[in-house]
């Protein structure tokens, strides 16, 4: 259990037997009236945001997320199993919830997946990754001046904007965080 005074972003919060992490807080404190305390929530599970106001002071139950450092080894049909870095111990994680992070898992990647009691919750890659170009269509002369954008397919099946110079073979850097193309690696 905490109060309120002690929420922090990234905090997880047990609700009404549901998971909600903290994305923004902010102590309030009114010329008339009581504190409180304004949040911007989370559902773990569903990704669903809400705004929720607690009064200062109101006790909260917390959950203990375990946040772990494993290796992604394969996909096993839509389940993805990852591999403790320290333990060696396997778990399978249901393709839900990976959701768009496998566009950028290659095998033998690591990535920090977080489980409460067990159940793993979600995943959290690297901020960007080095995906090497398998198809793209190739860039004419005269388009380079232009600076426009084509698609590239990359080694995980995933589609990326790239500049038009970018070639088929080549290792870019993308943002696991949206998809963008940040460069050359």
């Amino acid at each position: 259990m905490a109060t309120t005074n002690d929420l922090k972003n990234g905090l997880v919060l047990n609700l009404d037997g549901e998971l909600w992490a903290v994305v923004e807080f902010q102590h309030v404190k009114p010329g008339k009236g009581g504190a409180f305390v304004r949040t911007t929530l989370k559902n773990v599970l569903s990704g669903k945001v809400v705004d929720k106001t607690f009064n200062a002071g109101t006790k909260v139950e917390t959950a203990t997320v375990d946040k772990r450092t494993m290796q992604y080894l394969y996909a096993d049909g839509e389940d993805y199993v990852f591999m403790d870095m320290e333990t060696f111990d396997q778990i399978t994680v249901l393709g839900g919830t990976v959701g768009e992070a496998a566009n950028y898992l290659l095998p033998e990647a690591e990535a920090t997946v977080a489980t409460h009691e067990g159940v793993p919750l979600y995943i959290e890659l690297p901020t960007s990754v080095v995906l090497e170009v398998t198809y793209t269509e190739p860039g004419l002369q005269g388009d380079r001046s232009t600076g426009g954008n084509k698609p590239a397919t990359v080694e995980t099946g995933a589609t990326v904007q790239v500049p038009l110079f970018v070639t088929t073979g080549e290792k870019i850097k993308v943002d696991t965080r949206d998809g963008r193309y940040l460069g050359r690696a």
